[in-house]
């Protein structure tokens, strides 16, 4: 274990971050957006270089990172199994010693949780969880800062997720606790979140089998697709278990009238969610978009420069 490797902090999950701390972070994102919008010019950040190591792709996530590190002054290398001994079956820990050695941050992308657990634990500069099997905390923090700018704190609304209890469900079950809401969420029979994550929970997450009893009196609806990636020879059954489990008019009708709409992206018309409900006025899945740019810029600034 690198003697070094506790002399910084990681982003694996919300729960890394105090409820201050992640307040904080989604204000920093608005400003920092509004910064880049009036031409003020910040780059704390020259010669510094984050690497981004993608054994999962993604659009959103590379190109919010690549681009935010290039806003803030600093440079980005991008990282496929093919480019790295990873995927010649180096260990995690040789090569986050080696990596950490080189580069001033590390944002891995993978399946399994493991994975980035392992590799900050010998990392000496910090990790940032772009997403595993089990977690995708960017994409709460761009949400959470996407809700803040058109509806204020969330502090003590009701959030409904309907769908599988995948990563981003077990997210927003996280930031139920920081952020200080109610969540219920319908899920089919057998796509339940994890147990003991459900546990942790207790008294702040609620599951149900009727999508519209789930969302009576909502502010916030979210929603992910059907069989996410690495599950596509699922894709017939999840069509079939999930059909019901689609957010329509019907399900936003039961919602607050000045509910919202989320979805991270990709989406699927027709399948997750109606176009008519995506595409409607309810929607901020556009904001949510652009936000995954400002809410990492703000996390990059918050885990690289002193805390004053």
């Amino acid at each position: 274990m690198d003697a070094d490797q506790t002399l910084c902090r990681h982003f694996l999950s919300l729960l890394d971050l105090s409820a201050e701390e992640a307040r904080g972070l989604i204000a920093r994102g608005t400003e920092l957006k509004r910064m880049l919008k009036t031409g003020e010019v910040y780059r704390p950040f020259p010669n510094r270089t984050l690497a981004m190591i993608f054994e999962k792709s993604s659009t959103r996530t590379r190109v919010s990172f690549e681009v935010g590190m290039v806003q803030l002054g600093g440079h980005a290398l991008f990282l496929s199994p093919r480019d790295t001994q990873l995927g010649r079956g180096e260990p995690i820990e040789d090569s986050a010693r080696v990596l950490s050695r080189m580069v001033d941050a590390v944002m891995i992308r993978t399946f399994d949780h493991d994975i980035v657990e392992r590799f900050a634990a010998h990392s000496g500069v910090p990790v940032i969880n772009g997403l595993t099997d089990r977690l995708h905390p960017c994409q709460l923090l761009a949400d959470m800062q996407t809700y803040h700018e058109h509806r204020g704190d969330i502090r003590g609304r009701r959030v409904t997720w309907i769908g599988d209890g995948n990563n981003m469900c077990h997210s927003f079950m996280e930031a139920a606790q920081v952020f200080d809401f109610e969540l219920r969420a319908a899920c089919p029979e057998g796509f339940e979140p994890d147990a003991d994550l459900l546990a942790a929970v207790q008294g702040r997450c609620t599951i149900l089998r009727d999508p519209q009893e789930a969302a009576e009196g909502a502010d916030l609806i979210v929603t992910d697709v059907w069989a996410s990636m690495g599950q596509e020879e699922e894709q017939t059954k999840r069509e079939a278990l999930f059909a019901p489990f689609q957010v329509d008019d019907a399900v936003m009708s039961r919602a607050a009238p000045d509910a919202l709409f989320m979805h991270c992206l990709p989406a699927h018309r027709g399948e997750e969610v109606s176009a008519s409900v995506i595409d409607g006025p309810r929607s901020v899945v556009w904001d949510e978009a652009e936000n995954r740019l400002h809410a990492q810029k703000a996390l990059l600034e918050f885990l690289l420069l002193p805390q004053g």
